[in-house]
């Protein structure tokens, strides 16, 4: 009789634990539900994420091939672009990605992420290598003699010979003759360094000269005036003489010559139409 009597309050004791237990664990269970609820939220708002910055990377990245090909510098190779990116994630037969543990999806974003890390300091890199090819470009091409130095029209053109018009033998015409007004300007066609003047040159009379860098000179015969000394740096554009007959000249032009290397070359070969030279 005893026995049962404490056997009733201990039973009820046993239920009273076992149903308060049971409902911390289903607190516990749905409070850790709502939790995973909210982190698998916030993991497919970072995948989502990761796919849009994806697809602008890769637009960078043809931006980023176009500006190496502007600046002279070969594409960057595809394998390198990709960052040590593997396959494709796999897909269900329908299409769709497949689905993911939550702990192995976790894992994939953390990886995407470092790769478009990787892949974007890639990035910053090509484009510091093509900024100083662009910027050493630009500094080439201010030195090019891309523009005539004066308004006239052209009375002989660069050949290997010709017959000179007051002696009447061949000879080398190793630049180009523009017949211009008596006393018309000579600007420089880039910027450059003015290395020697001359007052008498032996059929040249009155001439300079100017070394533009990158192993280019260019020399201006039969001048009138000289408005620069040995030593001036002057601009493209800058008048640096006047147009004359000095030398032997049949009437007043300018003899025009482009030395590469040491070499006479065409000066036309280096003009540019005006709206391309800035």
């Amino acid at each position: 009789m005893l026995g049962s009597v404490l056997a009733i309050p201990l039973t009820a004791i046993v239920l009273a634990f076992t149903t308060v237990s049971k409902s911390v664990d289903f607190a516990r269970l749905e409070r850790l539900d709502r939790q995973n609820r909210f982190l698998a939220e916030q993991l497919q708002h970072t995948r989502q994420m990761v796919a849009e910055l994806n697809d602008t990377m890769t637009i960078i990245v043809k931006r980023n091939q176009q500006v190496r090909l502007l600046a002279g510098l070969e594409p960057t190779d595809p394998e390198v672009q990709l960052a040590g990116i593997g396959g494709p994630r796999p897909r269900s037969e329908t299409g769709e990605l497949a689905e993911e543990p939550m702990g192995q999806s976790a894992l994939v974003a953390r990886a995407d992420i470092s790769t478009l890390l990787r892949r974007a300091s890639l990035l910053a890199q090509s484009y510091d290598e093509a900024i100083d090819s662009l910027s050493a470009h630009r500094e080439m091409l201010q030195r090019m003699p891309s523009i005539w130095p004066t308004v006239g029209f052209l009375s002989s053109a660069f050949m290997a010979s010709r017959i000179h018009p007051i002696h009447q033998y061949a000879r080398p015409h190793e630049g180009v003759d523009v017949s211009a007004p008596m006393g018309a300007p000579i600007s420089a066609p880039a910027g450059g360094l003015v290395i020697d003047i001359g007052n008498n040159e032996p059929g040249y009379g009155k001439i300079v000269t100017i070394d533009h860098g990158y192993n280019i000179v260019t020399r201006y015969a039969h001048c009138s005036r000289i408005n620069v000394r040995v030593g001036q740096r002057v601009k493209r554009g800058e008048v640096i003489a006047l147009v004359g007959k000095t030398g032997i000249s049949t009437g007043p032009h300018l003899h025009y010559e482009v030395i590469v290397g040491g070499k006479h070359v065409d000066p036309r070969t280096y003009i540019l139409p005006e709206t391309i030279v800035d």
